[in-house]
This record gives structure tokens, C-alpha cells and sequence, in this order.
């Protein structure tokens, strides 16, 4: 890339960049203005950076000036002609809306190709052509009267139901403040503190370096908001550590993406989906937070306890704890750089809304980085920061944009009001089937797309469904945004695992199968999280609370157990059937079924601690 074009993409993002923090800090222009000035920094950007062969473009071309071209048209149009003159058309589309309409929508499934491939575009794709071929369609469910070109322009296009709807109003709003909010503070340094502190609390234990990777992978995928990009920054060196202590490339390069992958749902910024989640459900941003605590420590249990049980079965010490920075000292040189984050969650507590929150937690950002010169943020810096922000953005707006058009064709042709009868007839009534059937459709639809895309795309399908069957709004939104995360993990498209391999290594496919059951125990998460709503920290007693946190405790930790074979020695497989049939047990909550099932834990705990006092007594009886 020659050195005048980059500076042309720079400048590009750093408008996109300050666009974001001027509006959040000083008020957002009208609803369509908004969203179309952030979609068209957008396009442009991605056509500006990114080839048609998903590379990096060295210069610009004639086909990406035309799409640029292109893209401004269509996003002044609504900038100018829709908004302004909505009154005056009262609605109806002109043949230039028209044109316009059908621009953008190539344009938003190439800027998705680009950046994403081909799975979103060709599900947008079918969606598109379900809107105008619903007469046609041999099965009844599917069919519907079809919509007209004016109609589908009127909807999709000059309103906000359809690519403006809410995906893209909250990418263009909260969604755009935070990600700058995470750039600005990973490029303060703050992911050497993480790294640091996290040695410091694990490095000297069992398994050490792998615990390492699990700590700061939930400390800096929280700000990241990508299980990918998680991989690439705390991976390049917890697993090359891993490695020297004993951990084969697949077992560290499956760790890593394990616990990078959780980082999505770990509070307190969790990427894009939070703010989707708030906005869909109609609750705070902080509220979200809060429900999704829970569950994401409990993740992040899920995963160290199996790589605690892993390290014990396979003798993995830890490193010597003198090489390793000392916690007190950590904090002390570089804890201040936390602070941004405390600023953050107080202005939210306070009620300062999300935007205004996120611009104020930025300035922090750059004024408290200051505080050392080792740290400050000088100009250079602060201008990679924009544009790192800016290039992050990208991958969400086109999942969001994407995601507007299937929820406009949904509620234009009536099928989202069938789909979740459909749903709950096809699981005969029974919510644990519908429960697996969303867990699948997770799963399936978040294989080779981001989680933003797969949890949309399941939260207008299926969530409805989950809610007619009694499920809480909210808990459903987080059951299925919990397993559009972990779809990264999970074969044969297991992006965060593939990412991991590379640096490992290691065999891919393997380090997807081994990615999976190390995070196979938090599988479980959800389904508590439906049948124990308490977990969201939101309903029920504080007794009911800590009861619920203490059955799922015990719970997750013997799927761990089971899966890895290890408690407190090696179990037999009877042990290891047993445990599981207790989990089993521990889901459903009724007193009696959760009585068997933590007895059944003790009693299994008991015997592997009787079995390893006779083998330790064994041992020294042998020694004298």
C-alpha cells in the first residue's frame, strides 16, 4: 500500500472515528441521518481497504471509486431525500428510491462478502427472494401474498424497519462509542497490566500457564469483543508459554481459544451484543451487564477447572513463582490504568446514557494514560486508536445491516409472527427440545460469521418462541447470544481454534475438537440459566441466589470432572457416568432431583478422597 492511499484510508476512518465521539459526546443527529452517515463511512472505508478478493487493496481502483460513489448516493439520498421530505412523498418510493434501495443492498452484501464470505450474504439473499416469491411457495407456512418492489423499497429502504432498523441504529450509536472506547484502551497499555496481573495470581500453580491464558483472555476479550482477535494478542504469548511448560500445541492452542472465546461474554463492555441485547429487550445496558455476570464466571470456571484437572492428569506444573512479576508491584506501576473502566461503570450507574458514558470513559482514557510517560497517548497514538476503532466497526455494521434486512423481510411478509409456533409445534411442547433446537440453530448459523450476526439472526427467529413457551425475555436473549459465542469453538467451522492453531502450530481440526470439549462444561451454563432465572442476579431472593449459584457450582464442576476423567485422582468410567447423570439430575429444579444430584456429586468426591488417602498412605508405607 503506497504511502498516499494509506494516508487517504487513515483519514477516512479518523472522520468515521470522530463522527462516533462527536455525536456521542454532544448529541446524535436524527434517527436516519445518523445511521446513514454511519453506513456510508462504512462502505466506503471497507471498499477502500479490503479487495474484492477479501485482501488488502494497494491502491485504488476504478470498480471501488464507483462503489464508493455508489454508496454515497444511496446514503445521501436518505440522508437528504428521505429525510427531509417524508412529509411530502407521505410515504411513497420514487424511481430514484428505487435505484437507490437496490444500490445499497448490493452494496451491503458485498462489503459482507469482503469482510465475512459468503455464508451472511447468501442467507440475506434467500431472505430477499422469500419476500417476492411467497405466492409461490409450495409448503402453506411459508407462503404470503408477496411483496411489490414499491412496498419492499417503502419498508426496507425508507423507513426504520428494514436495513435501518435497530442492528444498525445501535451499530451507529452505543456499538461504535465502545469499540473505540476498547481500542483506546488497549493502545493505553492496559493489556500488559491484564497479562502481568494474571501471571502474577496463576503463573506459580498447577497448570499455570494455562490458567494465565484463561485469566487475561477474560480481562482482555471483554474489551476486544472478538474471540479472534483475543487469540492473536494474549495468544502470542500465553502459548508459546504453554508450550515450554509441557502443554502440546493442539492442548495450548485449544485453551487459548477456549478462553478468548468467553472474553464475548464477560462483563463489563462484552463487545456489540450487549448493547443489541439491551435495546431488543428494553432494559439498560448496565442491567445486561449485570445478568450476564453470572453465567460468564461461570464460563471462565467451566474452562479453569478443566485445564486445572487436565495439568493434574498430565503432571503440567507451573512456572517458578520468582521469574513470575509480583501482583503488589503490578498494580502499583500499572493498575491506574484500570480506571477508565471504573469511570465507565459509575457513569452508568449514575445514569449517564451508554453514549454519553463510552465519550466520557475515552476521555478518560487518553487523560489517565497520561499519568506516565511510559503510557501517554501522544497523537500517534491517538490516531491509530480511531482507526483501529473505525476497522472494527466494520465487521458489525455489515452483520447489523444484513441482520436489518432479514428482520424487515420477517415482519414484512408475517413470517416472524409464524415462525415461533412453528418452532414450538416442531418441539411438541417440550421447552428442553426447543432449548437443544435453538442451541443448534446457534451453532449452526454462528459456524464462519461473527457472533453479532449469529445472535441476531437467531434472536428474531427463535427468541420469540423461547418467551411463548415462558422462558424471560432476557434470559432467552442471553441463552441464545451465550451459544452464538461459543459457535466459534465449535467444529468444523471453529474460527477462534483455527486462529489458535496457527499460532500453535498445531493440527486445526484437532485443536477445534479438543477447543470444544474444553469448553464443552459451559455448554451447560445456559440451560441452568433458563431453568435458575435467579442466576441473572435480577429475580428471585438473595437466598435463592446463592442456592442456585451453589447447585450450578457443584453442577459444572462435575462436568468438568467428567469430561477430563480427573477430580481428585483418575476416575473410572462408573464415576465418570455417574457425574454426569448427576448434572443431568442438577438441571431440572425440583428438590428431589436436585437433592440426587448433589448426593450423588459427595458421594462420588467422597470415595475419589478415601481412594487417594489409602493410595498416599500406600505410598509412604512402602517408602519406610
Amino acid at each position: 500500500m503506497s504511502k498516499k492511499y494509506a494516508l487517504l484510508c487513515t483519514i477516512v476512518a479518523v472522520l468515521m472515528a470522530a463522527f462516533h465521539l462527536y455525536t456521542s459526546g454532544f448529541g446524535r443527529f436524527p434517527a436516519l441521518q445518523q445511521r446513514s452517515i454511519h453506513m456510508f463511512f462504512g462502505l466506503a472505508l471497507t471498499f477502500l481497504i479490503y479487495s474484492w478478493n477479501r485482501g488488502e487493496n494497494k491502491k485504488i481502483n476504478f470498480i471501488d471509486t464507483l462503489l464508493i460513489i455508489a454508496g454515497m448516493a444511496s446514503c445521501a439520498n436518505v440522508f437528504w431525500g428521505i429525510h427531509y421530505h417524508a412529509y411530502e412523498r407521505a410515504g411513497a418510493a420514487t424511481t430514484l428510491d428505487i435505484w437507490m434501495c437496490v444500490i445499497l443492498i448490493v452494496l451491503i452484501i458485498e462489503m459482507t462478502r469482503r469482510l465475512m464470505g459468503w455464508i451472511l450474504p447468501i442467507i440475506t439473499m434467500f431472505f430477499i427472494a422469500y419476500a417476492f416469491l411467497g405466492p409461490y411457495l409450495y409448503f402453506d407456512f411459508l407462503t404470503h401474498r408477496g411483496a411489490t418492489l414499491n412496498y419492499f423499497v417503502q419498508y426496507l429502504y425508507m423507513s426504520t424497519n428494514g436495513i435501518w432498523t435497530t442492528p444498525v441504529a445501535v451499530s451507529a450509536t452505543f456499538v461504535a462509542i465502545f469499540i473505540l472506547f476498547a481500542t483506546f484502551l488497549a493502545n493505553s497499555g492496559v493489556g500488559d497490566f491484564f497479562m502481568n496481573a494474571a501471571q502474577a495470581i496463576a503463573g506459580h500453580k498447577t497448570g499455570g500457564p494455562a490458567k494465565v491464558a484463561v485469566i487475561s483472555s477474560a480481562a482482555m476479550g471483554s474489551i476486544s469483543g472478538s474471540a479472534v482477535g483475543n487469540v492473536v494478542t494474549t495468544g502470542a504469548f500465553t502459548i508459546p508459554l504453554m508450550k515450554r511448560m509441557g502443554f502440546s500445541p493442539v492442548l495450548a492452542g485449544a485453551i487459548e481459544a477456549t478462553a478468548s472465546t468467553g472474553g464475548q461474554i464477560m462483563p463489563p463492555i462484552m463487545g456489540a451484543s450487549a448493547f443489541i441485547i439491551a435495546d431488543m429487550v428494553g432494559i439498560s445496558y448496565l442491567k445486561v451487564c449485570v445478568a450476564c455476570l453470572v453465567p460468564a464466571l461461570f464460563y471462565f470456571y467451566c474452562v479453569l477447572a478443566q485445564v486445572h484437572f487436565e495439568s493434574e492428569l498430565l503432571g503440567l506444573k507451573g512456572v517458578p513463582k520468582e521469574t513470575l512479576p509480583r501482583l503488589w508491584e503490578t498494580v502499583k506501576n500499572s493498575g491506574y490504568l484500570l480506571s477508565p473502566i471504573i469511570v465507565l461503570i459509575y457513569l452508568l450507574a449514575v445514569g449517564y446514557t451508554a453514549m454519553k458514558a463510552g465519550f466520557w470513559a475515552v476521555v478518560a482514557v487518553v487523560l489517565i494514560s497520561s499519568i506516565k510517560k511510559s503510557t501517554r497517548m501522544n497523537s500517534k497514538v491517538i490516531v491509530k486508536s480511531m482507526v483501529d476503532g473505525a476497522k472494527a466497526m466494520l465487521v458489525v455494521l455489515c452483520a447489523c445491516a444484513c441482520s436489518g434486512i432479514i428482520i424487515g423481510i420477517l415482519t414484512m411478509t408475517g413470517m416472524g409472527l409464524k415462525l415461533p409456533f412453528f418452532l414450538v409445534d416442531m418441539s411438541n411442547g417440550s421447552l428442553p427440545v426447543l432449548l437443544i433446537l435453538a442451541m443448534l440453530a446457534c451453532i449452526v448459523l454462528g459456524m464462519g460469521v461473527t457472533t453479532v450476526a449469529a445472535y441476531l439472526l437467531v434472536a428474531v427467529m427463535i427468541t420469540p418462541a423461547l418467551v411463548t413457551m415462558g422462558v424471560d425475555l432476557l434470559v432467552a436473549h442471553i441463552f441464545v447470544f451465550y451459544f452464538a459465542v461459543v459457535s466459534t469453538i465449535t467444529p468444523p467451522v471453529c474460527l477462534a481454534a483455527y486462529a489458535a492453531a496457527g499460532i500453535a502450530d498445531g493440527d486445526p481440526f484437532k485443536t477445534g475438537i479438543t477447543a470444544w470439549r474444553m469448553g464443552l462444561a459451559g455448554f451447560f451454563v445456559p440451560f441452568f440459566l433458563v431453568f435458575r432465572p435467579e442466576l441473572t442476579l435480577l429475580t428471585g431472593s438473595y437466598w435463592e441466589m446463592i442456592l442456585a449459584i451453589v447447585i450450578v457450582f457443584f453442577a459444572v464442576t462435575a462436568v468438568a470432572s467428567a469430561l477430563t476423567g480427573y477430580m481428585l485422582q483418575k476416575l473410572n468410567m462408573l464415576e465418570r457416568v455417574l457425574l454426569a447423570g448427576a448434572v443431568i439430575c442438577l438441571i431440572w429444579p425440583t428438590y428431589i432431583m436436585d437433592i440426587l444430584g448433589l448426593v450423588i456429586i459427595i458421594v462420588v468426591s467422597l470415595y475419589q478422597a478415601l481412594k487417594k488417602a489409602k493410595k498416599k498412605s500406600g505410598s509412604e508405607l512402602s517408602a519406610v
